[in-house]
Parts: structure tokens; C-alpha cells; sequence
């Protein structure tokens, strides 16, 4: 008789499968490893399994115990399997952005879920980082993986997934593709590639509102990359210790529009029912693609999860609709709006300036919000016409001091593609503005009265 003692024993040996329509024009052999095949669908599984038998064998998991982490939603469903096979509670901590069929699968098979803020700092005690490393202290006889550092992550890939693919395609790749989000999957599975052939270049797939182009391009950690997207799973406002860099030839960015008609192409024309970054992963592969595939070449691309955790979102046509991403009817994103602006220049003030300054800047150019700059033209705070007269009130001898000792925190960075909607939900009270880059660099405001003017002209 043929079978499996427990659900974690059908981890790995994927299949890779030829993609045909979705790449025209693009010379060579394109094959996806198709990562949903694995029990908890996605490629978290290798690595989750990884981490726990890590864990039991170093004596830090212990019978009885809790799994505590913060996931995206895949992990977790990785990391509850084995719980399930081996008898330990799980305590799940995610971002309030995931899926909500994420969230109901992982409390399926038995898994506590905490939902936790998006739009924190990674070092916010409400973050879903914060959260799980608070839980991990408070709870005894519990255990957390942190997949961010914790580098049998990065080992799981490099004894599975690369080998398999070496194996599946004889040799004779020559081009390894992966969304980078924690780093083991990519960085793992290069490792082991590129032992085999040096040669091998390896793509790493990026969102916008992600830090990981820039620094590899760059080395500068820059925190104005960084701000609020749509798209689950991979691209980090931190570096994992997973992230080889070394072991990334280039990165490719995405935008959540792309990849999500990206995803909805792959089911329609190739019967692949995909996730969200596997629409990155495609999309960002035919832009390296079209480029630079010889006809000899084989690219291979990781395609993480199942299209089941997305319905209700890019599966969904009015929700596509709604974020602008189905051209059913018009849509105002920031970009539109920055384009209708009359301004093209950005109003800013130093932070070594005095509040007199300021307050002769909202007078003088009718603003109620200044990004704050420093001598490196960095955005370090901002103020708003309403606190600093809220304060002289109080205090009238305020306009002689800087304007760094008063200044709030920046205004938020959003992507060009983010849509009204979106825009909408981060201005609040205590983010009064936005800010977005267009395709020069150049830095644009947008404001509540700015929103109310795109709104009025759609209707």
C-alpha cells in the first residue's frame, strides 16, 4: 500500500509547468513551479516544517508548546499543518490587510488569530511583529519561529526547492525568478543554483512601497520607499536576515494593479489559479524577459500560493472595480491626481527654519500642510496650519523657535496607482496629507482638498 503517514510528509516535489499564452513574444522556455500543490497550498510549507524540526532538535519546542508568529497568512497555514501532525497550539499574528479567507483558514485548522494594524512601524508595540515577539515572552513553553531571521528558512529552500528544480530541468536553467518578502525562498533556492551554475541569474520580484530594490541597488535603507500597498506576501519595510543580497542578481518592481490582472490572465489562459504575487512574479518576469531571454534559455518561476485566499478580493470583479483595477469605469489615482494639479513643484520648509517662516509660507501660497526637509532634502516632518495655531494660541512666543522642535512625524508616502479609495482611508487626523513620487523622482502633496476635487469630477 502507497501513502503518507501525516499531512507534512506531501511537502515538496512540485511540478513545473510550461507557460504558453501568457508569454508571447518572449523567447525561450518559461516554466512555473507551481507551489499550491503542496498540502497548505503555498511554498510556506517547506520552510515552516524546517523551523519547527530546527526548533524540536535544539530543544527550544518542546511537547505541549506554542507556536507563536506573525505571517501574511501562508506560514501560518504551514506552521499549523505541523501542529496538527506534531501536537503543538498556534497563535497567529497578522496585518489587518490580508485576506479575510487567510484569517478563516488558519482558524479552520485550529490556529488563534490576533489581526493587528497595517499602517505601523515595524517597532510599533501594535504591529504584528511587536505583538508576536510580546506574546512569545509572555507565554510560557512557546516558541517563535520569527521566518523574517530565523535562517532555516533560508536552509528549507536550499535542500528542497533548489534541488528539485536543478533535477526537473536537468541543468539547464538559466534563470531563477521569486517574489522576495522574508528572502528564504528566493535567496535558498539561489544559493543552491548558483553552487550548481554561477552562471544562473536570479531575479528578484519587488512591490512598490518596498525597500528592497533601492537598497540593492543602492545600499541606502531609504524609509520614503516605504508606504502603504495592496498586494499580500512578499516586498518589507525591514531586511531580513533571510535576504542575501549577494544572491540577487536585480530586482524588478510590480505594481498591485499589474500583478492582480497578472493572476487573473494565469487562471483564464493557463488553468493556474493563482495568488496575488504569483501576478507579480509573471508580470515582473516578462518585463526581465521580453528584454533579455535568448532562445535557448530556461527561466523558472516560483508561483507561492493558491488563488483560493484571494476571492473575495482580486477574484472578485466588483472589488477590482472599486480599486480601479477593471477599466469598467473611470478611477482617479494619485497619479491622475498630481497630473491635474497646477503646481509642479513641492512647497517645503527646513526644519532649522523658525515657525515665523512657516506661518508666512501658509499665508502666502493659501497650503495648510508643509513637508519639513533636511539640509539633504530628506522629508523628516511635517506641520499643518491648525496645530501651529492651536499652539500659538497657547504659547504666541512659539514663532521664534525651530521648526524641528514642533514638527509632527512625516506625512505618509503612496504609491501612483493607489486609488481614491485608498487615498481616502490614510488621510486622518494625525496624517493630514500624503505624498507620492512620480516616474522622475519629483515629489508631489496630495491633501484632503485635493481628494474632494478628483471625487467631485468623477461625479
Amino acid at each position: 500500500m502507497q501513502y503518507y503517514n501525516t499531512i507534512i510528509e506531501t511537502i515538496g516535489n512540485t511540478p513545473l509547468l510550461r507557460l504558453n499564452k501568457v508569454i508571447k513574444g518572449v523567447k525561450g522556455t518559461v516554466l512555473a513551479k507551481v507551489e499550491y500543490f503542496n498540502p497548505g497550498n503555498s511554498v510556506k510549507d517547506r520552510m515552516a516544517i524546517k523551523m519547527i524540526e530546527d526548533a524540536e532538535k535544539a530543544g527550544i519546542l518542546k511537547p505541549g508548546g506554542t507556536i507563536i508568529e506573525g505571517t501574511s497568512g501562508n506560514t501560518g497555514m504551514g506552521l499549523a499543518l505541523a501542529a496538527v501532525a506534531k501536537g503543538y497550539k498556534c497563535i497567529f499574528t497578522m496585518a489587518d490587510k490580508q485576506s479575510k479567507e487567510k484569517m478563516d483558514i488558519l482558524r479552520a485548522v485550529g490556529a488563534e488569530v490576533i489581526v493587528c494594524p497595517t499602517n505601523v512601524a515595524p517597532e510599533d508595540p501594535r504591529s504584528y511583529y511587536s505583538v508576536a515577539r510580546r506574546l512569545n515572552n509572555e507565554i510560557p513553553n512557546s516558541f517563535y519561529p520569527n521566518q523574517y531571521d530565523n535562517l532555516s528558512n533560508r536552509q528549507a529552500h536550499y535542500e528542497t526547492t533548489g534541488p528539485e528544480i536543478w533535477k526537473q530541468t536537468e541543468g539547464k536553467i538559466t534563470h531563477f525568478v521569486s517574489t522576495v518578502g522574508t528572502g528564504g525562498t528566493m535567496c535558498g533556492t539561489a544559493k543552491y543554483l548558483k553552487e550548481q551554475n554561477p552562471n544562473i541569474v536570479t531575479v528578484g520580484i519587488d512591490t512598490y512601497g518596498s525597500v528592497f530594490k533601492k537598497y540593492k541597488e543602492t545600499g541606502v535603507f531609504d524609509s520614503n520607499e516605504i508606504y502603504p500597498y495592496l498586494t499580500e506576501g512578499f516586498g518589507e519595510d525591514i531586511l531580513p536576515a533571510n535576504v542575501d543580497f549577494d544572491l540577487i542578481d536585480l530586482f524588478i518592481k510590480v505594481t498591485d494593479k499589474d500583478a492582480a490582472i497578472m493572476a487573473r490572465r494565469l487562471a483564464r489562459e493557463e488553468g493556474l489559479f493563482v495568488g496575488w504575487s504569483c501576478g507579480s512574479a509573471v508580470f515582473g518576469a516578462m518585463e526581465y524577459a521580453r528584454q533579455h531571454l535568448k532562445e535557448n534559455d530556461v527561466m523558472v518561476i516560483i508561483l507561492p500560493d493558491h488563488g483560493t485566499r484571494y476571492l473575495n478580493k482580486i477574484y472578485n470583479d466588483t472589488w477590482m472595480k472599486d480599486h480601479g483595477f477593471l477599466e469598467a469605469r473611470d478611477f482617479a489615482t494619485a497619479r491622475h491626481i498630481i497630473k491635474s494639479k497646477n503646481r509642479d513643484k513641492l512647497i517645503s520648509i527646513q526644519a532649522e527654519e523658525k515657525v515665523g517662516n512657516a506661518i508666512q509660507k501658509f499665508i502666502k501660497d493659501g497650503i495648510s500642510q508643509l513637508p519639513v526637509m533636511d539640509e539633504q532634502q530628506n522629508i523628516v516632518g511635517s506641520l499643518t496650519d491648525s496645530k501651529i495655531l492651536a499652539q500659538l494660541i497657547e504659547s504666541p512666543e512659539m514663532k521664534e523657535k525651530n521648526i524641528q522642535e514642533v514638527m509632527d512625524k512625516p506625512f505618509k508616502f503612496v504609491a501612483l496607482d493607489n486609488t481614491l479609495d485608498v487615498l481616502s482611508s490614510l488621510i486622518d487626523r494625525d496624517n493630514k496629507a500624503l505624498l507620492v513620487r512620480d516616474e522622475f523622482n519629483s515629489i508631489h502633496i496630495i491633501t484632503q482638498a485635493d481628494l474632494l476635487m478628483a471625487i467631485n469630477t468623477l461625479s
